[in-house]
């Protein structure tokens, strides 16, 4: 049998270790190194300290940059690990000269750099810039859903909150009962202490629901109806993703489609993504403003966005900076379908679109495929349009034999078909001109890029980096986190710029 040397990997041993050699050219560690220490201006960090004559050292805040930015690389993004791994990995030390923070120092860090985090955020963007990284002329927008620090356990409207803290008041009194009768059998000062344990859970979470009910105003939603609170964090919300319901924040980024560069970042506490387009739009106006030295940076490029951002607003924000923007209505593909336009859509059944109604405009009212009659029933506002609304009769509805094609969902229940038809009162409609754009093959195969340019940049983030969920509570903290995410990614992108270099 052959005979090889003996190691021992448990053994503990002390080497010689030149910290400098450890950061090696070309990796995620020297990049953030070389561009902290010698590109990115730290002085935004300067006026939060004041102990130039007196008062203890203060750790510099490269070091803490540094320390962040190479533990969200490597998806430990928690304070207490990060400290874990200051103290026991080679390369952190390296980084950092073997500073070992405590974890308090590396969570106020973090949570207090609200503004100092979008300065580093539009350097790293214009060295990406000044690396050819960035097209300036297509950009796609979209969110990406996370679970923040944050229980579902405590969402609800305030008509569900104290429902829930009336039944644990209920609770409660049943408890004290229950004690008493314990009492009476086992009179011993032991005999209860796991329900009296149990007894003070309860009201301390009925205390929480009180106190939060008396110290906080319903949330309104964008249709001006109470949406759902939450206690542990106000500002999150419930959102449907990918993983089912979450509760947590949105966080929004747009993508250059030269090599996924975020151009703009924020999170914001909503699930539904429409009324972000045009704030995220300033920012990126701003941000390459600073980059091109243009007054209009964003005039004559492109804008990619989904469904969830169709409304004549948005549209209009994008046409008022001169952008060709494609954000395609809801119901693009079922007209692909019916035109047999898409191969892999072929087959569906179709549905009817307002394209299969008829306007009479004399008497104002829609004849349906069945030949029924649909009545104007008013002027309403729905998701960012304002428009006239025509329904069928129920009778009509009842019986009829395309409800299969009229009805999108919940066929066997639905009870009459409705119209919403935009009114734009002589003015422009955005929303129409958009569908007609979309219909067109040399348009669909410019928002098929979309995916291609915005998406890479989330699977990056969420899953080759592990950053897929925030820590930290209130959409100024979480905001922070995510800029830290993008700028993880954006530095990304340097690294691999710099080895051609």
């Amino acid at each position: 049998m052959a005979h090889y040397k003996n190691r021992d990997p448990n053994q503990i041993e002390f080497i010689e270790i030149n910290y400098k050699e450890q950061l090696i050219p070309g990796t995620f560690e020297h990049t953030i190194n070389y561009l902290i220490d010698n590109k990115i201006d730290m002085s935004a960090f300067e006026s939060r300290y004041k102990n130039d004559e007196t008062g203890a050292p203060a750790w510099d805040p490269k070091t803490l940059l540094k320390i962040i930015l190479y533990a969200y690389s490597k998806g430990i993004i928690w304070s207490r690990r990060i400290e874990d791994l200051c103290r026991t990995n080679i390369i952190m030390k390296a980084l950092t000269a073997d500073s070992v923070p405590h974890f308090t120092v590396i969570a106020d860090f973090v949570s207090s750099m609200k503004d100092e985090i979008k300065s580093v955020f539009s350097q790293v963007i214009i060295i990406c810039a000044d690396l050819g990284l960035i097209g300036k002329t297509m950009f796609a927008v979209d969110g990406c859903k996370l679970p923040s620090n944050a229980s579902k356990e405590w969402s609800g409207t305030f008509k569900d909150l104290k429902k829930k803290q009336k039944k644990l008041e209920t609770l409660a009194e049943l408890l004290i009962e229950k004690n008493k009768e314990n009492d009476k059998k086992i009179p011993s000062h032991n005999s209860n202490d796991d329900l009296d344990r149990h007894l003070s859970n309860i009201n301390k979470k009925a205390d929480k629901i009180s106190t939060f009910l008396k110290d906080s105003e319903p949330k309104i939603g964008p249709r001006g109806k109470e949406v759902q609170s939450n206690i542990t964090d106000n500002e999150s919300a419930k959102i449907k993703s990918s993983n089912g319901v979450i509760q947590g924040y949105n966080g929004i980024a747009v993508a250059d489609d030269k090599n996924q560069v975020i151009i703009a970042a924020e999170a914001f506490g909503r699930g539904q993504e429409q009324r972000f387009f045009e704030p995220i739009l300033e920012q990126t106006e701003e941000n390459l403003k600073s980059i091109t030295g243009k007054k209009k940076p964003l005039k004559k490029t492109t804008i990619l966005a989904d469904t969830g951002y169709f409304c004549e607003e948005n549209l209009k924000a994008a046409d008022v900076k001169k952008m060709e923007a494609i954000i395609p209505d809801n119901h693009f593909r079922q007209r692909m379908e019916s035109n047999n336009e898409r191969g892999r859509y072929i087959g569906k059944e179709y549905k009817f679109t307002q394209a299969d109604f008829t306007y009479h405009k004399k008497g104002n009212f829609y004849i349906c495929p069945n030949g029924k009659k649909l009545s104007f029933i008013g002027h309403h506002k729905l998701i960012g349009n304002s428009g006239n609304k025509y329904q069928s009769k129920i009778a009509d509805c009842r019986d009829c034999p395309f409800r299969e094609k009229c009805f999108k969902r919940n066929v066997e229940n639905a009870k009459r078909r409705t119209l919403y038809i935009v009114d734009s009162k002589g003015k422009r409609n955005y929303s129409e001109e958009m569908r007609k754009k979309i219909d067109k093959p040399e348009f669909r195969d410019l928002y098929s890029k979309r995916m291609g340019i915005i998406e890479p940049v989330f699977a990056n983030i969420t899953s080759c980096k592990r950053m897929n969920r925030f820590t930290l509570r209130g959409k100024d903290k979480v905001n922070i986190q995510w800029l830290l995410f993008c700028i993880v990614h954006n530095m990304g992108k340097i690294q691999k710029a710099l080895q051609t270099i």
